[in-house]
């Protein structure tokens, strides 16, 4: 930081005092300057080189301030101090070191002085360096530090180090080497050599040379070079331990210590040997630790199993080495004995036996010799001896073990399980330890599992002799009626199957009644039917897979009501005049209902749709099986009262005539049905809008069928064929009149004959109008879609029922045809046939039977005249009546 502020400070100085000497002003206060001094090099900080004073200042207290501005070269290795008053001193300050031989041999000093009051002057002081003689200087690092030099045992003598030295003056230098007894020499140029074959065992380890270099003035320098001497590996270790045989128990856990191999190597003297050691020999059980010679072991080592059972000796080829590698070697041969332990329990396989006893065996009976099954393992005899002891479980007091070396299991009490001392065990579990004779009597335990196999002693007993159930004739089939049940007094209680052996079936079906193999329950197969069969009697029979009983089961019948009505007929038509008297009984209609199952005075009949304003009753309406159809209101057309002139009827015919209002809700009523169909005719003087008109129209339609696809194809082939086969005759025909035609001129001269014009044919406009009227006199159902029909019982008619209305009168289509005009027109006309006049009558006969007029020859009928021909043809053949509409 003060380097920083005090150069600029010298820089603005220097510029001010050279301004001063331009201007001729600087004032001349220094004395003794210019002048010139010298300094010997190398001079220490603080060396005086030149002293100067100033002149006094007129006023008195005045501080004076002496600085170098300025040094030629550039420098900072010399300073001003103040002496006291007005002297000053120029001193060395050591940075940098004087140096002759590298350093400029003059400085030129630009000293600047100034007081307090403004004065200033400036001068130069020269500084000349002088030569002086300096001691020989090291070079490398034996200028810093000392040298250590490595020399290998057994290498024969030769240069083992160059020294590197400088004399400042480049004056020439002399090496020399103490203590000269040492077995090294060193050259004029500073080689230092070894002077012999060193041996590491008897020669020094060490060895610490002076080494001096000297210039011709004497000056000299002295550096210390320390020589090693390194041992190389050339004797072989041997081993230090003299024993050779060891003993351990088996099953040493690993990392037991066996053995301390230790070995010394005479290249190591009495310093600890570095030395490396290895089994040589194949091993799994042992390792030796490679730098200290630890025996362990590293794995389990079992005297029991083979090969130690047989061959407890393990010998080992230990191996030490001066070298990981490579080196001197030495061989030892050690052998480990394992010793037994008892250290297994005795085994037995398998450890869980299972025998199975009949429930009646006697006492005494042999069951199982333990010993043939167990072992004990350990290799010694003393160690795999083993007994048995202590039989315990639950029911042990009925087993023995006779005698306990063998470990013969022996049954001596009863085990019989309907015994009630044994309460219906059927498995005992036993357990027997068996275990060491030797010390630390180590012991396993065995578990016998006696089932007792049961005997079948005893039948199956049903809990009845016999079995009676009731059972409506309406039960659902599959529901159960009823169980039967049978135990076994054997223990455990064996499966009991139950099944029907014989009487479960009637004429129509085998069996008609099936039974729970293992519940005993019965249920139906087959509805039961009161009427044909009131009771049941089968045999059922239980069964342990060996012994069977059987028993009686009746089974009764009970009746209900599950017969409907059945009536004839069930379906009829009638027709009635409009004028019928009430009370009369419709055409003698009636009636007839059977019941399977109920009395004939069990009956009601009753209207249950289709009776509009009530005209219909039956009598008697209850109390017997037959039942007449009667009218019981007049028809009232006139008024509007009375629309529909056919009437379906929906009877109902029920069984419950006999049964109170009270019993009705909790018996079953079963409903027989009658469908009536009535027509009511009126009177012949009476005007009807009832008649029908029925027009006859005859529609053709073409249609496409995608799998005909071959049609168009042909009808195509076809007219392309035929149109080139006329193109061909159209030409064979122009050649033919070219021919045969006169030349133009003769043409011309030809008188042409203007033949008469013919006139076309002029076609006849045929009107035809056919009206049937036909009384649909008759109704049944379609047995097919189950629909009413209506139909005339003259010509066979047919049409679909329309409930709610009375049919429509309906009228032929008008057909027209006309080569001028094409037009048709239909008519739909409701007329009484009692109000048109004799005349009229015949006319409108005239028109709607006469026959149409054939076509002339070439022109084909329109499709209202074949429809009118073929009406016509069939109202002769038949008389007038229509076929049955499709359904």
């Amino acid at each position: 930081m003060k380097d920083r502020v005090t150069k600029p400070m010298k820089n603005m100085l220097l510029f001010l005092i050279m301004l001063g000497v331009v201007s001729g002003r600087r004032p001349q206060f220094l004395k003794g300057l210019p002048a010139t001094s010298t300094v010997e090099e190398n001079s220490a900080a603080g060396v005086t080189v030149y002293n100067f004073s100033v002149t006094a200042s007129p006023s008195e207290g005045v501080a004076i301030r002496s600085i170098i501005v300025k040094s030629n070269p550039l420098a900072e290795a010399f300073d001003i101090e103040p002496k006291g008053g007005l002297e000053f001193t120029v001193i060395t300050t050591g940075n940098p070191v004087l140096d002759y031989e590298t350093m400029p041999k003059s400085f030129d000093l630009q000293i600047f002085v100034e007081d307090t009051t403004g004065r200033t002057d400036f001068n130069i002081l020269t500084i000349r360096i002088t030569d002086k003689n300096e001691h020989p200087a090291f070079q490398g690092n034996m200028a810093i530090q000392t040298v250590t030099i490595y020399v290998m045992e057994r290498k024969p003598p030769e240069r083992i180090y160059q020294v590197d030295a400088v004399d400042p003056e480049n004056a020439n230098l002399k090496y020399s080497l103490l203590p000269a007894t040492a077995p090294f020499s060193i050259t004029e140029s500073g080689a230092i050599f070894s002077m012999k074959e060193f041996d590491y065992e008897k020669d020094p380890h060490c060895y610490f040379l002076n080494v001096t270099v000297t210039d011709p003035d004497g000056l000299n320098s002295t550096r210390t070079v320390k020589i090693n001497i390194i041992n190389i590996d050339d004797e072989s270790p041997y081993f230090t331990t003299k024993q050779r045989i060891y003993r351990i128990p088996e099953e040493q856990s690993p990392g037991t210590i066996v053995a301390n191999i230790t070995a010394k190597d005479p290249d190591d003297e009495d310093s600890p040997s570095r030395l490396f050691y290895s089994i040589q020999s194949s091993n799994r059980h042992f390792a030796i630790n490679p730098a200290t010679g630890v025996l362990q072991v590293t794995g389990r080592i079992d005297r029991d199993v083979l090969p130690l059972r047989l061959h407890p000796n393990i010998s080992l080829m230990v191996r030490v080495e001066d070298g990981p590698s490579s080196g001197h070697a030495s061989e030892m041969e050690i052998t480990i004995v394992i010793e037994d332990v008892n250290d297994n329990p005795p085994e037995c396989h398998p450890s869980a036996f299972r025998k199975e006893v009949n429930e009646n065996t006697t006492p005494g009976t042999f069951l199982v010799e333990l010993r043939n099954y167990c072992k004990d393992i350990d290799a010694d005899p003393s160690n795999n001896q083993f007994i048995f002891t202590g039989l315990s479980g639950f029911g042990s007091n009925n087993f023995a073990l006779k005698p306990t070396v063998s470990g013969r299991l022996v049954m001596t009490g009863t085990i019989d399980l309907e015994n009630p001392v044994n309460p219906g065990v059927q498995v005992y579990t036993l357990t027997v330890r068996v275990q060491d004779t030797a010390h630390p009597n180590y012991s396993n335990i065995i578990y016998i599992y006696i089932r007792i196999k049961p005997v079948n002693e005893f039948f199956p007993v049903f809990c009845n002799l016999s079995y009676v159930f009731s059972v409506s004739e309406i039960t659902k089939v599959g529901s159960s009626i009823g169980r039967v049940h049978a135990i076994d007094r054997d223990w455990p209680p064996n499966v009991i199957t139950y099944s029907i052996v014989s009487g479960a079936g009637t004429r129509d079906y085998t069996n008609i009644f099936w039974i729970s193999p293992t519940e005993g329950n019965v249920r139906i197969l087959a509805r039961l039917d009161y009427e044909t069969t009131q009771k049941h009697i089968f045999t059922v029979q239980a069964s342990d897979q060996e012994n069977s009983t059987t028993a009686s089961v009746t089974v009764n019948v009970l009746e209900v009501n599950d017969e409907e009505p059945v009536c004839s007929p069930s379906f009829f038509s009638l027709q009635i005049p409009v004028n019928l008297a009430v009370g009369t009984n419709i055409n003698g209609f009636r009636i007839e209902c059977q019941d399977r199952d109920s009395d004939p005075r069990s009956f009601r009949y009753f209207i249950n749709e289709g009776n509009e304003n009530n005209h219909f009753t039956f009598s008697p309406s209850a109390g017997s099986n037959i039942s007449h159809l009667i009218l019981a209101s007049r028809f009232d057309y006139d008024s509007g009262l009375d629309t529909n002139w056919i009437y379906s009827l929906r009877v109902h015919i029920t069984d419950d005539n006999l049964i109170s209002a009270r019993d009705r809700t909790t018996h079953l009523i079963k409903t027989g049905t009658v469908t009536l169909s009535i027509r009511v005719i009126p009177n012949p003087t009476t005007a009807t809008t009832t008649t029908p008109g029925i027009t006859v129209v005859t529609r053709r339609e073409n249609r496409y069928s995608p799998s005909a696809w071959y049609v168009p194809f042909v009808v195509t082939l076809g007219g392309a064929l035929l149109l080139g086969l006329l193109a061909y005759l159209g030409l064979l025909l122009l050649a033919r009149l070219r021919s045969h035609c006169p030349p133009a001129g003769t043409a011309r001269s030809t008188t042409l004959i203007n033949a008469p014009e013919k006139k076309k044919p002029k076609k006849e406009v045929v009107v035809t109008m056919t009206k049937l009227n036909t009384v649909f006199d008759g109704e049944a159902r379609d047995p097919v879609t189950g629909r009413m029909y209506e139909f005339n019982t003259r010509s066979g008619a047919r049409r679909w029922k329309k409930s709610t209305e009375p049919p429509q009168p309906m009228l032929a289509m008008q057909v027209m045809s006309s080569a001028t005009e094409s037009s048709g027109q239909g008519v739909d006309r409701a007329e009484a046939p009692s109000k048109k006049e004799p005349s009229e009558k015949r006319k409108e006969l005239t028109a709607a039977t006469k026959p149409a007029a054939k076509p002339s020859a070439g022109q084909s009928e329109t499709p209202g005249q074949v429809g009118l021909r073929l009406q016509k043809k069939k109202e002769e053949s038949e008389g007038g009546g229509l076929s049955s509409p499709a359904p």
